[in-house]
């Protein structure tokens, strides 16, 4: 989440006024209010002070996880005429790196008061610099932002940038996708109509039912469990997030507040001599599942996708809809009725080579629970 920060170019060149001292420093838990307040005005047009859950969720996640610390944390710019203007909010992140332990920081917002907080908009992007990161990065920047990333060093990771959409009942997921601007769509009435309609279009068209690859079979588990699965089946890639037991655990607990995409739910991929080949874990509300993380063991790609596709469709969602992967496009652009579209520029920054030139080459595994897609910020307040 980032403003349009187009202030920012120009911003280098604006004079600090002798009678006024101006600062970046590390976010502190009293900033809650004033940073709330500058979400408000930002992103919601609105200005007011934060409620009590807009500030309890801000404590809870940008103080909260177990690798918190004021230099992995947030960042504020603070004037001495009216205070904070501009901030960034930021997650820490323990990650893999070719086998080296690397602390990574998660962009979730970038803030700034209007023409008032150039200047220190300005000041928080040059902290963010390349030079300056040893992994920065953020899975929906705005095309403003995106080039200031690559301006200050950093790369867009284009595949990553795209979000796949699988129908399994095609005007019924329509409408549940269009109801977030016209709610009507999203009536009784309405969907009960078009979910007749796709009925008798899968009917007409077997393609639209999708169809499990193999001698696989698809098992409900604790979301715990899909650590256990995690862990093994991410070592292939050079960079992937580390996810301690503490640090999963609060992801979990985090994601699972944002109660507008759903319950958090896990299923594991299993062949029939009862051995694990992959597992997922997803957000279901509705019609509509949101795929967070997919995982298989190298090679099984095809088998584990299809599995979760005819599971999905199974359990009754109009549409899945979930982060692209470079690993995965090949067994997911095999799906009918598949779509991508943009959702945002997903960047990084880093002063390391080799983890830069692996991002490049795709050997990278993140999103889902390692990025922003499970924040209420996307979707509440």
């Amino acid at each position: 989440m980032t403003m349009e920060a187009d202030e920012i170019r120009v911003s280098e060149s604006v004079p600090v006024g002798a009678g006024h001292r101006r600062g970046t420093r590390a976010m502190a838990p009293g900033d809650i209010p004033a940073v709330g307040r500058l979400f408000n005005r930002i992103f919601r047009r609105q200005d007011h002070a934060p409620g009590n859950d807009l500030g309890r969720y801000l404590e809870t996640v940008f103080f909260g996880s177990p690798h918190y610390s004021p230099e992995l944390g947030s960042v504020v710019h603070e004037n001495g005429a009216t205070g904070i203007d501009s901030a960034i909010l930021a997650v820490p992140m323990a990650f893999m790196v070719n086998g080296r332990p690397t602390m990574a920081r998660l962009l979730c917002a970038f803030m700034a008061d209007g023409k008032a907080g150039a200047v220190g908009a300005a000041r928080l992007a040059r902290t963010m610099r390349a030079s300056r990161q040893d992994m920065c990065f953020s899975d929906n920047a705005s095309p403003v932002s995106a080039d200031h990333w690559v301006a200050g060093g950093g790369i867009v990771l284009p595949i990553q940038s795209l979000e796949w959409q699988r129908s399994f009942l095609p005007l019924s997921a329509a409408a549940f996708l269009a109801g977030s601007h016209f709610p009507i769509a999203r009536s009784r009435v309405v969907v009960g109509v078009l979910r007749l309609i796709d009925r008798a279009l899968r009917r007409l068209r077997p393609s639209m039912r999708p169809k499990a690859e193999g001698e696989c079979r698809i098992e409900a588990a604790g979301v715990e469990e899909f650590l256990q699965c995690a862990s093994p089946m991410l070592e292939r890639f050079a960079i992937r997030p580390a996810w301690s037991r503490a640090e999963f655990d609060w992801l979990v607990r985090v994601a699972s507040m944002n109660r507008s995409l759903g319950t958090l739910q896990c299923r594991k991929v299993v062949l029939a001599d009862g051995r694990t080949i992959g597992a997922f874990l997803f957000f279901g509300k509705g019609a509509v599942a949101t795929v967070l993380n997919l995982v298989c063991e190298e090679g099984r790609e095809r088998d584990v996708a299809a599995a979760m596709f005819a599971r999905l469709d199974a359990e009754g969602y109009a549409v899945a809809v979930g982060m692209a992967q470079p690993f995965l496009m090949n067994a997911i652009s095999r799906q009918r009725w598949l779509s991508f579209r943009h959702r945002g520029y997903f960047c990084m920054v880093t002063r390391h080579a080799d983890l830069k030139e692996a991002a490049e080459r795709n050997d990278i595994y993140i999103g889902g629970l390692a990025s922003e897609t499970w924040s209420r910020l996307l979707t509440d307040f």
